[in-house]
């Protein structure tokens, strides 16, 4: 009989027990619940601050550039003001009239006329070198199956070379530069 008694009290014991612990283990859920909401009310709270600062950053990046626009402006129209460049070119010529002289005599100046060379244009050199690359660089590409790159590459380069070297004999025979 005394063992019934001691597991009864035991058991009492016992079931008492588990009913406080399942209240505090309830009252525990509930505030890990509350605490958890306080904690992402806080982040959106946060989120919501950065968001503003970005706006507010954002705002004053544009307000900046404006005026950096504005600073610029106003720099550009003062210095066009105030930086007036005049050139002027004197061009003398010489319209006296000049006869040849085809009579035979072999004096110093035989009254012919000698013209300058003109030097309007794109030279021979640069036309000779221009022409010479591209038809090197087809020719090399054409030639070149297994590297069509490489050949017009290295076609190219020959041709621009020797366009550059007949475009320059041609120019120096013409007057167009010193020999």
């Amino acid at each position: 009989m005394k063992n019934i008694i001691a597991a009864g009290a035991v058991s009492l014991m016992m079931l008492t027990a588990c009913q406080k612990d399942d209240k505090l283990a309830e009252k525990s859920v509930e505030q890990q619940k509350i605490e958890f909401q306080q904690r992402q009310l806080e982040i959106e709270k946060q989120k919501l601050a950065i968001e503003k600062e970005r706006m507010a950053y954002e705002t004053q990046k544009k307000a900046d550039s404006v005026a950096q626009v504005q600073q610029a402006r106003q720099a550009s129209a003062a210095s066009a003001k105030t930086n007036v460049v005049r050139e002027t070119r004197t061009v003398y010529v010489d319209n006296t009239p000049r006869y040849s002289n085809n009579s035979g005599s072999s004096s110093g100046n035989s009254g012919a006329v000698q013209q300058a060379p003109q030097k309007q244009g794109i030279s021979h050199t640069a036309k000779g070198t221009v022409v010479g690359a591209v038809t090197g660089a087809a020719a090399g590409a054409l030639l070149n199956k297994k590297n069509r790159g490489g050949g017009a590459v290295v076609g190219g380069i020959i041709g621009g070379a020797s366009g550059y070297v007949i475009g320059r004999q041609v120019d120096k025979k013409q007057g167009r530069i010193p020999q």
